[in-house]
């Protein structure tokens, strides 16, 4: 049964990318949460507001396009208008798409919600020479209909104007054509039960073989459901062929009808900036050496040397350094005079000193930093299109265009790339992404490393690139041919090119930054026990020891051996190590590069060992682990007598 809720609820619904988030935002300012939605991986923002001295709850839903779910977003949104039964439900669509996303209002229409529809990008719309007559659609619809900039919270006044004097009722549905009716009817008639989405759309629904609301409704009806299985069974077989492709076609037919006097499209003379610029991002002339322009200053030179070095060369080495280091470490020895004790809080890989320093002083300005260019580039529309310039290429590796977001994400932070995944469609995908975030894509902290560290040796940075790219490339297509499964299919919306918004930046990046922040810390405090309890038993030194044989193997020195253990504890630690064994003179410019390549294929941190344990699951992270160290070991050492053999970086 549906559940009641504790106040009243606006649910936002509609296609990805047309400014749900940004409505959300603006609806709900520094009041949300963000967690997944029960028994999935699909994560739900909620909010509160105030609108005409009422207090609401806000849900932010997944895209979806229609109500018959195909993606496991799709799903989750569709099973919150089936559950938790809205006050108002606000359909949200893009201007310039609006003939295709407009047959989804008339489905929430049909299945009888309390709905407003907020036409929203209005403004681009216009740019590109569309003209609206909204009171009329508002007429035709027979719903409140709000047109919308939220991006300059233009039309955000009359939204909440119309929520506080929504009192409905619903909008009488249009009629299909006359045999379908006839169908739709027999079968809705024996429907006796409250459905959310009324009894039309619900028969409609099961003519279209959605068997979990047939088996809702087989519960729901009980003993009744017998007698509504023969009529159900007759229509799916007498429109086996047909069914899906009219009602498709009756919609359409409907939309154009309800557009009918709302909407003149003038011809521009040319296409707007925006445009130009959007079809530069996703040609592969244009659209490559413009990613790499991004990865470069937004990537290297923000995240990995402003965030990665001024922040956290102050945070860590200065304020923690310097402040708050001497005096925790004073105040926990005053605590206690128990040794093991004192080590755990406030030793060497104590929970302040390395847990909550970690976690504070080095990767929360890394992940700022990151977190802050990845709103900016999604605010302008920039990553639809990047999907799209890929998604040919990453065919080929069994993803599809979409991955490409959480891999972005691992240049940042792999940890949090990898909870990223989750949005991929198919658990395939997910697995593929999984491998190739631990493998080949260093975090911006060991980027920034790295690079720092192969600049000074000639070549070096290049062979590392290419073997980057090539074990990405290679490991992601031969994932493809061993994982069973269909290739992905790719749609996406393509928003308008656009200035990012300040605020919308800066409510994303803190929105995001509290939530990862939340998710991390304790899983720093996890590994700063494991290594605490490494140094007391003399295990940890025993590691360093067994794994020296190993390094040797690679032509690298014995003391590399911990500069990879430290690496699995945090990958820009180990890289760091590297450093002192340079400085040193203990690497040749052939085993700096090779204890580079393998360092940055080495297991993924135990961060994001654990995250892969929570999304993947124990066997399969598992699987990841022995997988990841074999190929970096067994690709350094081959690197090693290649580079020996061809006389390379001598």
């Amino acid at each position: 049964m549906p559940k009641e809720a504790t106040q009243p609820r606006i649910v936002l619904v509609g296609n990805p990318n047309v400014g749900k988030s940004v409505l959300f935002n603006v609806l709900t300012g520094s009041y949300t949460t963000v967690s997944n939605y029960p028994g999935t991986s699909v994560e739900v923002s909620r909010g509160r507001c105030r609108i005409a001295a009422r207090s609401y709850e806000v849900l932010d839903t997944p895209g979806m396009y229609s109500l018959m779910p195909i993606t496991e977003e799709e799903r989750v949104a569709r099973k919150i208008l089936l559950e938790d039964r809205p006050e108002i439900l606000l359909h949200v669509i893009d201007a310039r798409n609006i003939e295709r996303m407009l047959p989804m209002t008339l489905q929430l229409i049909e299945a009888g919600q309390p709905l407003i529809l907020v036409v929203n990008i209005l403004d681009e719309a216009e740019r590109l020479g569309m003209k609206f007559d909204l009171p009329q659609l508002q007429q035709n619809l027979g719903i409140p209909v709000v047109g919308a900039v939220m991006k300059r919270r233009e039309g955000l006044e009359e939204l909440k104007q119309a929520i506080a004097s929504y009192h409905g009722p619903p909008a009488p549905f249009e009629a299909y054509a006359a045999d379908l009716e006839e169908d739709v009817a027999r079968l809705s008639v024996l429907l006796t039960a409250d459905y959310p989405l009324g009894a039309r759309a619900t028969a409609l629904l099961m003519m279209q073989r959605d068997y979990e609301v047939e088996d809702m409704v087989q519960l729901e009806e009980g003993e009744g459901f017998p007698l509504l299985q023969p009529v159900l069974h007759a229509i799916k077989f007498s429109r086996r062929v047909d069914l899906n492709l009219q009602i498709s076609l009756e919609r359409k037919r409907l939309t154009r009808k309800m557009l009918d006097g709302v909407l003149q499209q003038e011809i521009a003379d040319s296409p707007p900036l925006s445009e130009r610029l959007s079809r530069l991002c996703m040609n592969p002339i244009t659209g490559v050496p413009l990613l790499l322009l991004v990865l470069y200053f937004g990537l290297y030179q923000f995240v990995g040397g402003f965030g990665a070095g001024t922040l956290v060369d102050f945070l860590e080495g200065t304020l923690f350094e310097e402040y708050l280091n001497p005096a925790a470490i004073n105040f926990f020895n005053g605590l206690t005079d128990i040794y093991w004790l004192r080590e755990l809080l406030a030793g060497e890989y104590g929970l302040w000193t390395l847990g909550v320093r970690y976690a504070i002083a080095l990767i929360l300005p890394i992940v700022g930093t990151f977190f802050l260019v990845f709103s900016i580039l999604e605010d302008t529309g920039y990553f639809p299109r990047l999907a799209m310039l890929v998604d040919r290429l990453f065919k080929r590796i069994g993803l599809s265009g979409r991955a490409v977001i959480p891999l972005v994400l691992g240049f940042g932070c792999d940890t949090m790339a990898t909870m990223v995944t989750r949005t991929l469609e198919t658990k395939r995908e997910r697995v593929i992404a999984t491998v190739l975030l631990a493998l080949a894509i260093p975090c911006s902290a060991q980027l920034g490393v790295i690079l720092g560290l192969l600049s000074a040796v000639p070549g070096a940075l290049m062979v590392w690139l290419l073997v980057m790219v090539g074990i990405f490339l290679l490991i992601g297509f031969l994932s493809a041919q061993v994982l069973p499964g269909e290739n992905p299919v790719f749609y996406m919306e393509i928003p308008p090119m656009r200035m990012p918004q300040l605020r919308n930046v800066l409510v994303k990046t803190l929105t995001r930054m509290q939530s990862y922040f939340l998710e991390i810390l304790p899983l720093f405090l996890v590994a700063s026990v494991i290594l605490w309890a490494g140094k007391m038993s003399g295990v940890l030194d025993d590691i360093v020891a067994a794994l020296s044989p190993v390094v040797t193997t690679l032509g690298l020195p014995a003391e590399a051996s911990a500069a990879f253990i430290f690496g699995f504890f945090r990958r820009d630690f180990g890289a760091a190590g590297l450093y002192d064994l340079q400085r040193a003179g203990l690497l040749s410019p052939i085993q700096l590069t090779v204890a580079a390549v393998t360092l940055t294929l080495f297991v993924p941190c135990i961060a994001q060992l654990l995250m892969m344990h929570k999304e993947r699951g124990l066997k399969t992270a598992v699987a990841i682990f022995f997988f990841v160290s074999c190929l970096a070991f067994g690709t350094g050492w081959s690197l090693n007598q290649f580079l020996l053999a061809s006389g390379l970086l001598a």
